[in-house]
């Protein structure tokens, strides 16, 4: 039986948002998307882009994946398959998006997993496998110390964004984009329990609160 919360949800919303925003989703069916953001977020459900940037249908493109991850582009020699690679590459080529955000986020299992070594969820361990892009991670920001665990991990989840910013630039489509000035990126990191949104410093690599808008 299909499940009564996404029944009831799905009600609420054929009542609700979608008679109030009805020619929205007219004009996106006939014209198509057109956002000019990409999100690279965590699977984490307490982590919803559209929730947390106020985003109606059509303005953002959101991936999520365990960790928020982004893989460095790779060169197919099998038939290995490239979720996150797939939707950069539509988002930069076909979308022609401006910009792209790394949003991390606190209390992320998938990195406190990897750095507390737990243990595999299956034999095949694809969350391991998955997670294990992040060791050079944690060899810079160093070992953890008993009386900073909470300091750690957030530089941890931090240092995880900063990662896949640094991955973004391996695509040479995005590359290409950003060194003509046609695409920016982003990092940002969104605090579960105060609902603090961190951005990051492109000169600096530092997180700050995020201002108000001018």
């Amino acid at each position: 039986m299909f499940p009564q919360r996404l029944a009831a949800g799905y009600h609420s919303f054929l009542h609700g948002r979608l008679e109030h925003e009805r020619e929205r989703y007219e004009k996106l069916a006939r014209e198509g998307q057109s956002p000019e953001i990409m999100v690279i977020g965590c699977g984490d459900s307490r982590v919803a882009p559209e929730a947390i940037f106020d985003a109606g249908p059509g303005e953002i493109f959101v991936i999520r994946n365990i960790a928020n991850l982004v893989p460095p582009c790779e060169d197919d020699t099998d038939r290995s398959f490239h979720g996150t690679s797939a939707a950069i590459e539509f988002a930069v080529n076909a979308l022609q998006v401006k910009h792209i955000v790394i949003l991390g986020h606190a209390r992320c299992g998938g990195v406190a997993a990897f750095a507390n070594k737990a243990a595999p969820l299956s034999k095949r361990d694809f969350i391991g496998k998955w997670m294990s892009q992040i060791a050079p991670v944690l060899d810079r920001v160093g070992p953890r110390t008993d009386d900073e665990p909470t300091g750690w991990i957030r530089r941890v989840e931090w240092a995880v964004v900063e990662h896949s910013l640094t991955n973004l630039m391996t695509f040479p489509v995005v590359r290409e984009a950003v060194q003509q000035g046609r695409l920016k990126l982003h990092g940002a990191y969104f605090g579960v329990a105060t609902g603090v949104l961190f951005v990051r410093d492109p000169e600096t690599g530092t997180f700050s609160p995020c201002a108000e808008p001018v």
